[in-house]
């Protein structure tokens, strides 16, 4: 079934047309994604279809009975809401029962009265009547595995990191078939990406969506859409499969050029000549010679990489001895003061590339506003050595109010750079390395879109010739062609590299070395990639479930009474649909068991597509496992 048409859509920029004639469709299932470089009109193209903006030119027709939720990249909302009020703002009518049930199951909690008992009974009976047991269940599992519990908080209470979080549910529990998602990884911690990832990847909800996660876009999407020349052009396959076809494709315009300009050279001596143009064929000759002469040439990807001087490190480079930091009152669930950083200590050395990873809220981007001394320290200090010159880019720059151009605002940096083998760049050709082309670059500065004052922003920093570079978050908002720019940088680049990022194929090509925040305020090591570690996150979580899974199964009665001490001896009891859940996934959780003890015999077989297939259903089922022990523990703790 057909969810959505686009024809002939058209869109003026600020100088030029951002897209003309854009005309696909998605049909039901379908998983694609929009790329292209900042300002090529990505974002403005999904506000478009979603009817935030009008077409110059062109319609959308979504399908009425599918229903179509959106995701911007930077999600409006009323501060003065709670989470509960931005979730269920839908007008969905099954959304507004699971409403109504989640608010007398928080209310039940405090009061057992007969007008709750009562409300809660006809709730439970028009979800019944309804059969809505499995779409509830399936918005508290979202809710659950985005970390969202307190849904009476305000909205103006809440980080970037958790604003997103709530805006990708309010997206996800919504009743429709349709999703479009504009950077949907950005401010997410990799938790959340795994999991949005995975849920992305099995619904069969269709999906559009602008993201730059190279991971996500290989496990997600079977049809990449490129925007480039104001164009869309379709691409069938995940992006691995786009690279390859786009390869093979410049391959053939490369050649299908050399052979035009071979017959061009011949046909430019004949119009020189001054060939008669009386008669009809000599015309058509002229008028296809000219055409070729006027054509779109083919200009492949600039695959630049530059290796800069550098300035000298000297023999201290960077000590921290002992930095602790707290949250102030009242930031915490418990209104107590908590730990963010927690008596940590390092000494950089030369060329070390490390990783800061932590889940939302654990203090990455306050750990580098510490060394960067844009905040203090609590307890500690840090020890900068006299030749250590630190660049920061910080997650959400601050752009002052400049008239100035966007080759003007680079030479406040610098005028040239200096490569290391020699040779110099003007700040000039350096932009037009990044796409900052021809008038663009005599553009003011307030002009660009997000995406490329960002990236303006960072090239900005590179111009100075750091040797000590800290980047909170600097894939947000990039496109994947600048990402690579970044990244043969990063790799070539001699100084101290310190950096967050939620981004694991950027952080498995940059960093073997990784900084853990922990919950409690530590900060511990981890020698390795990012996708390693989460590897081995993840045994140690299956791990600890399958020793509580066993534990409890062993000792049931003292479980229980664990529990109640926990909570002063008040345990709220399942309701109805909870033990009716409780009942199906322990039934799920053996039936799993006893398959993944026979899949491991498959997986041995010396037929390789029995051992394959047994493989894929292996960590599939795997995967559901654990997410079924997790449920299964918090149903069992109730009474």
């Amino acid at each position: 079934m057909n969810l959505l048409s686009i024809n002939n859509l058209s869109k003026i920029g600020r100088e030029k047309p951002l897209f003309t004639g854009v005309t696909f469709g998605l049909d039901e299932g379908d998983k694609a994604a929009l790329i292209g470089k900042n300002g090529t009109g990505k974002s403005t193209l999904l506000n478009t279809i979603a009817g935030v903006l009008e077409p110059d030119e062109g319609q959308v027709v979504i399908n009425k009975s599918a229903g179509v939720s959106f995701l911007p990249q930077n999600p409006l909302y009323n501060k003065q809401d709670t989470i509960r009020e931005h979730i269920f703002k839908s007008n969905s009518p099954k959304l507004n029962v699971i409403r109504e049930y989640e608010e007398v199951c928080e209310k039940m909690k405090d009061s057992n009265s007969s007008s709750l008992q009562n409300k809660f009974q006809e709730l439970t009976q028009k979800i019944e009547s309804q059969d809505l047991w499995n779409y509830e269940s399936q918005v508290s599992s979202i809710l659950s595995t985005l970390g969202i519990h307190s849904l009476d908080r305000k909205m103006g209470e809440l980080s970037g990191g958790m604003v997103k979080k709530v805006a990708l549910a309010q997206v996800l529990v919504e009743d429709t078939k349709l999703l479009l998602l504009d950077e949907p990884t950005n401010h997410l911690d990799l938790e959340t990406i795994i999991y949005l990832q995975e849920y992305l990847a099995e619904t069969k909800r269709s999906v559009l969506m602008v993201t730059h996660d190279r991971y996500f876009l290989d496990a997600v999407c079977n049809n990449i859409y490129e925007l480039a020349r104001n164009k869309v052009k379709l691409y069938t396959g995940n992006y691995s499969e786009y690279l390859a076809k786009k390869e093979t494709e410049a391959e053939i315009e490369a050649n299908t050029e050399r052979r035009i300009e071979s017959v061009l050279r011949f046909e430019r001596d004949w119009l020189l000549r001054g060939p008669c143009a009386r008669g009809t064929k000599a015309k058509a000759r002229i008028q296809h010679d000219m055409a070729l002469i006027n054509r779109e040439k083919f200009a492949a990807d600039r695959n630049f990489t530059f290796e800069v001087k550098g300035r000298r490190l000297g023999g201290k480079i960077l000590e921290l001895h002992n930095l602790s930091k707290n949250y102030p009152k009242g930031f915490s669930d418990n209104g107590q003061i908590q730990p963010v950083i927690k008596n940590f200590s390092y000494t950089f050395n030369k060329g070390e590339k490390i990783g800061v990873f932590g889940n939302n809220g654990s203090g990455k981007s306050t750990l580098l506003n510490m060394i960067t001394e844009k905040i203090k320290p609590d307890e500690g200090e840090i020890v900068k050595g006299i030749n250590t010159y630190i660049a920061y880019y910080e997650q959400n720059p601050v752009f002052p109010e400049t008239k100035l151009t966007v080759l003007e605002y680079i030479k406040e940096a610098a005028e040239v750079m200096e490569m290391n083998d020699g040779t110099t760049l003007s700040a000039g050709l350096f932009l037009e390395q990044f796409g900052y082309e021809g008038r663009i670059q005599h553009s003011p500065v307030s002009t660009l879109s997000g995406g490329e004052r960002k990236k303006l922003y960072l090239l900005r920093l590179l111009m100075s010739n750091p040797n000590f570079l800290i980047l909170d978050e600097p894939t947000n908002d990039f496109d994947i062609f600048t990402m690579n720019i970044l990244e043969q940088f990063l790799l070539n680049f001699k100084g101290c590299l310190l950096v967050v990022s939620h981004d694991r194929y950027f952080m498995d090509k940059i960093c073997d070395t990784l900084f853990i925040l922990e919950e409690d305020g530590g900060v511990s090591g981890y020698v390795g990639k990012c996708s390693e570690y989460i590897d081995y996150r993840n045994q140690l979580k299956k791990e600890k479930l399958i020793a509580q899974k066993q534990e409890k199964s062993a000792a049931p009665v003292e479980s229980k009474t664990v529990a109640q001490e926990q909570s002063g001896g008040k345990v709220r009891r399942k309701t109805f649909k909870e033990q009716k859940e409780f009942e199906e996934i322990e039934a799920r959780i053996f039936s799993s068991e006893e398959e993944l003890i026979q899949l491991e015999e498959q997986m041995s077989s010396s037929d390789y597509e029995v051992s394959k297939k047994a493989g894929e259903r292996y960590t599939k089922l795997q995967s559901q496992l654990e997410k079924d022990y997790a449920r299964w523990e918090e149903l069992s703790a109730l009474g």
